[in-house]
């Protein structure tokens, strides 16, 4: 979700990352700061995503990351696995054939 949010908007710095997803999931998903920020320090060091000091629409400092090349790549062979997977799970979920009573 992070690289897909990065990929899509563009640079953010981790408060507004957390609060878009939370939007875009419908506040299905609720992330803390805690969860943002471990996840963004893994994907830093995954090499995934980039970090750039900037002010922030509230004037603060703050950490903005970025999608790379690398996140890029991964972000399209995450997305290619999820789509396997949900078909499979389509699949067993509702076997071609079945009757409904």
């Amino acid at each position: 979700m992070v690289l897909q949010t990065l990929a899509s908007m563009g640079p953010l710095h981790g408060y507004g990352l957390a609060r878009r997803i939370e939007q875009l999931s419908g506040d299905e998903v609720l992330l803390n700061q805690g969860t943002i920020y471990a996840a963004l320090v893994r994907l830093q060091q995954r090499s995934w995503i980039a970090a750039e000091w900037g002010i922030s629409e509230t004037n603060r400092r703050a950490k903005f990351y970025s999608i790379t090349r690398a996140g890029r790549k991964q972000l399209a062979e995450e997305t290619s696995n999820w789509r396997r997977l949900a078909a499979v799970i389509g699949r067993v979920l509702a076997p071609s054939g079945e009757t409904t009573i």
